[in-house]
């Protein structure tokens, strides 16, 4: 592996403590299960674009780690949650201690993402001091976030971050590219964003376990039969 090689970095929450937002639609096993199966598609779509030379996986739950270990990324593992920034900046001092200068930081709740957008973001930030950047659809939040050199912008995810690293990295004079991206713009956060990922063609198959029960399949065992006039 070359000095310059790339390496994404991914951090994931603990299970019991992720996509509480959507709460109010899914009790905490489908949570979990949605986080994981989240996880194995943004995984795919990084191996498949072959921008990266090493994917890491930083997380504290022994679940994501075993699914991560399973799909050939390498995984830090936190000795307790510790929040979203402290887990990249974790991941970008890994990177950078194994030779790493530039590093695509992704969430795992981008299932719309392609290996094509991913692809691009690194491609935009090919040679030189540059920070790429790809906007939540709602303008917000930071969907993935390319740093040339490791230590470009302090990351400072969280609610108004893209406002933030594009000033961060204006501040710093860094070659800075926006990447409006409609796969990895759209992440997984409110109840509407299921609707969407259950909608999709090529995805509602694999999250199907979002989807209701029909009606009456709660009834169709013996105790419902008995019960029939």
């Amino acid at each position: 592996m070359s000095a310059a090689a790339i390496w994404a970095i991914v951090p994931v929450k603990a299970l019991a403590r992720a996509k509480r937002r959507l709460s109010p639609t899914l009790p905490p096993p489908a949570r979990q299960r949605l986080v994981l199966a989240m996880l194995e598609d943004v995984l795919a779509q990084l191996v498949a674009s072959g921008a990266v030379d090493r994917i890491l996986v930083v997380s504290p739950d022994a679940r994501v780690a075993a699914l991560a270990a399973a799909k050939g990324a390498l995984v830090l593992s936190e000795d307790r949650p510790r929040g979203l920034n402290r887990a990249v900046k974790s991941g970008l001092a890994h990177a950078g201690a194994q030779g790493a200068e530039r590093a695509l930081v992704l969430p795992a709740d981008v299932p719309f993402a392609t290996s094509a957008e991913i692809a691009s973001v690194v491609d935009a930030a090919a040679g030189g001091r540059r920070v790429a950047l790809v906007p939540a659809a709602d303008g917000d939040g930071t969907n993935a976030m390319l740093l040339a050199p490791l230590d470009a912008i302090e990351p400072s995810f969280g609610p108004g971050s893209f406002a933030r690293h594009l000033a961060r990295a204006v501040a710093r004079r860094f070659d800075t590219q926006v990447l409006p991206l409609p796969g990895l713009g759209r992440d997984i956060d409110e109840p509407d964003d299921l609707a969407r990922l259950l909608s999709s063609q090529q995805l509602s198959r694999r999250y199907h376990f979002l989807s209701p029960p029909p009606a009456g399949r709660l009834l169709a065992g013996p105790r419902a039969q008995r019960t029939q006039p």
